[in-house]
Parts: C-alpha cells; structure tokens; sequence
C-alpha cells in the first residue's frame, strides 16, 4: 500500500511524501506519469523499471518523471518514502535551460540537504526558491544510466550497495566486503564504478554523510559520538567529509535543519498506484 501526503501545493509546484509499505521482488504494472518532475528518495530503497531499463534507488540516486513515459517498481528491501515533485512547464524549462535531462541523476549531499529542506519550509515562497535550487542541481548533476553489460554482473554491484546501506561489518573497508561476496577487490572496485558511477569507498562515505545529517535532524549534540558511531576516524574527519559533501560543516547543518520546522505528520491518502500517480492525490 501507498500513501501520499501533501508537504506543498501551489501553481508552480506540488510535493508529496510517498510512503510505501509494499515489499515484493517482483515488479509492479507500469504506471504512466502525468506530469513533470523528479522523485527523491527519502528512505528505505527500491527498483525502478524506467524508457531506459532497470536501476536501484536509495537516498544516492534521484529520477525524472516525464508524462506519458511508463514506470514499474519492484520493492524487495520492504518499505521506503520518497518525494515525488513535480513542477510546471515553466519552470521546468528554467531549471533545465535547454540542457539535456538525464533520466536518472546522482543525489549528492548539496541535494540531500536541500531535499530536508524543502520538506521544512514553512511557506510557499521559501519552498518555490528551494525547489528552483534543488531542480538545478539534479538536472546539472552527474547523469546515471542505467547499464546491463560492462564488468562484472550487476548482481555484484547490488550486493555491495546492499551491504553498506544495511551497514555490514564486512562494508566498512573494500578487502572485507569484497571477501565476504566471494570477489577479488579490484574485480568488485571496477565493476561497483561501472554500475554505480560512483566508487565503493564515495558510495560508502555518501551513505555515512547522509546518516550524519539524519542525526544532526534529530538535533544530536555530540558530534564526537556521531564520528565514532559512524565509522569516522574522529570528529574532524567527520567535519571533513560533511563540508566536502554539502558545502557546510555538522555545527552549521545542525542548527539549520534542527531549527527548520518539521512538516507536519498525517495519514495522508492511499495511492492507488506507485510513485508516478503521487502528483494527482492531495
């Protein structure tokens, strides 16, 4: 079953949060979008089947939404919640301005903070502005397409992300991981970049950094702790790598996102449909 749930409605934009508590391997009927957009992944993971074949989201991977493309999803890790946004032609045309949009983009840490964001703003404007930001950065950011040949299998490649989404002990360095997929290292490194277009060790310190900013949300106040619950050498290490990946240090995100108002809780309305119906149900 899904819900969605209204975060902002207006002329120029309209978010969902989509919660879904589906979990089975096998994939869904392909549903047709009916409007523009981007859907962001908040939590859990899933499948999607797209025009351009099959590819793994997790909070490191965004997708477009285009009308009358046709989308399947398949959701064997259980329940998840996105962000479905979509938005008017118009500005959709600036945020794209004339480039090419890619089907499925790289969520860094800039987006991820600014997804938080603008599920916390408080107001039509301040998320008009966040959005125009956000939608620049995905449509600009790194193009991922989904591939089925190259290196390795791409079984190999989902069981690493698997592994250190889940946090696995075996994830917290190559050697391990690759001995625990029954892989040389180098064969796992390779075929994880062709898959992914990411390295095992940026993929890994993503995940960490978007942890870090689930804890600095929660208001954490000990930024040691979270270092060392992380997997971070020591707290500078953890400051490192959030400033490397969102632009900011942990104090400054702290008392941003911590401050920022949460949206406010509900049951929402059953989807009857995926992610690509959320924009039609308020």
């Amino acid at each position: 079953m899904r819900r969605a749930r209204a975060v902002h409605t207006g002329t120029h934009l309209t978010v969902h949060t989509v919660t879904c508590t589906d979990e089975h391997a096998d994939w869904s009927r392909p549903e047709v979008a009916t409007a523009v957009g981007i859907v962001l992944v908040r939590r859990g993971r899933f499948r999607l089947r797209g025009p351009d074949g099959e590819v793994a989201l997790d909070r490191t991977v965004g997708y477009v939404e285009v009308p009358g493309r046709a989308y399947g999803f398949a959701h064997p890790a259980g329940g998840d919640e996105c962000t479905a946004i979509a938005v008017g032609e118009d500005l959709w045309r600036e945020a794209a301005d004339g480039r090419p949009v890619p089907s499925v983009f790289a969520a860094d840490g800039r987006l991820d903070t600014a997804h938080r964001l603008l599920l916390r703003a408080d107001d039509a404007f301040t998320a008009t502005e966040g959005l125009l930001w956000l939608l620049r950065r995905a449509l600009r950011s790194e193009r991922l397409l989904p591939v089925t040949a190259g290196p390795g299998r791409r079984s190999l490649a989902d069981a690493a992300r698997e592994a250190i989404l889940a946090d696995h002990p075996a994830s917290r360095d190559l050697v391990g991981l690759a001995r625990v997929l029954g892989v040389d290292p180098a064969h796992l490194s390779r075929t994880f970049r062709h898959h992914t277009g990411a390295t095992v060790s940026a993929f890994r310190t993503r995940v960490r950094v978007a942890r870090a900013l689930d804890r600095l949300e929660d208001g954490a106040d000990l930024l040691a702790e979270v270092a060392a619950d992380l997997g971070f050498a020591d707290q500078a290490h953890l400051t490192r790598a959030v400033r490397a990946q969102t632009g900011h240090t942990p104090a400054a995100l702290r008392a941003v996102l911590s401050r920022a108002p949460r949206p406010v809780a509900g049951p929402g309305r059953v989807v009857p449909g995926g992610i690509a119906h959320a924009a039609r149900w308020g």
